[in-house]
């Protein structure tokens, strides 16, 4: 917590002034609410609106937890049979870097397309976002597998199976993570984009609204909402990995 403390008071100090150069800014221009409102005017705002909001919000989390488990999970399992079958990688690989080429903002009209305005097309749009990253994380993990100790396992007797969960495995967790902190810092930002697809309900509803009538306050509202979900939700990982990470330098101890 000390440690935290003393590497976060300049990141949080320098957002201090941002707010404080921003909030004397519009207050000395006078700029109107509607062009850019000032911290304060979004603060209050917030307030005002913490009650309806609050089940856009919760909406958000719940389709960005399915949407994030179901797409680490199949980066994941991507991953591993790329892995294991040398020629399933060199025929699925390219066109899987192909496939981060389309923009998901060009393909969600066209799931809605495909799939209607129920919770599928929104859910894809995030596995989406959240697969690649992991896949090719830990992709990158297994390949970075120190090859003598691949060796040593060989001549020990090992079978593959046992090559890839007793070594490969445990030692793609830092890179498995990178990706994970990756999906997550967007996973919140897909979601949203999903809902702009028509839900009921969400943050991207709740913007899509405000912006329609003008309330440039309350997309503010919105979007330092999505920025400090990602943060959290970053946090998390972040979290999780500082422990199994740990866990596994006692192991290896």
């Amino acid at each position: 917590m000390s440690k935290w403390l003393h590497r976060g008071w300049r990141p949080a100090l320098v957002i201090i002034l941002l707010f404080i150069i921003w909030e004397a800014s519009t207050r000395l221009a006078d700029i109107p609410d509607w062009l850019l409102p000032a911290p304060s005017q979004i603060w209050l705002e917030a307030r005002v609106v913490s009650e309806s909001f609050l089940e856009h919000v919760q909406s958000t989390i719940s389709l960005t937890l399915i949407g994030f488990t179901i797409g680490c999970s199949f980066g994941l399992i991507v991953a591993m049979i790329l892995h294991l079958l040398p020629k399933v990688r060199e025929s699925i690989y390219p066109l899987l870097i192909l496939s981060q080429n389309i923009p998901i903002i060009v393909l969600a009209p066209l799931l809605v397309i495909w799939f209607g305005f129920g919770l599928l097309p929104k859910i894809l749009v995030i596995i989406l976002i959240c697969f690649f990253p992991v896949a090719v994380s830990a992709l990158d993990g297994f390949r970075q597998t120190n090859k003598e100790l691949i060796h040593y396992m060989k001549m020990a007797g090992a079978t593959r199976s046992q090559i890839f969960w007793k070594l490969e495995w445990p030692h793609s967790f830092p890179s498995i993570f990178s990706g994970l902190k990756i999906s997550a810092t967007y996973s919140v930002m897909g979601a949203v984009i999903s809902e702009w697809l028509g839900a009921k309900a969400g943050i991207g509803v709740f913007m899509t609204l405000a912006s329609s009538s003008f309330r440039t306050d309350r997309v503010f509202v919105a979007i330092f909402t999505i920025m400090i979900l990602s943060l959290a939700f970053f946090s998390l990982i972040l979290l999780i990995e500082r422990r199994v990470i740990r866990w596994q330098k006692k192991e290896e101890r």
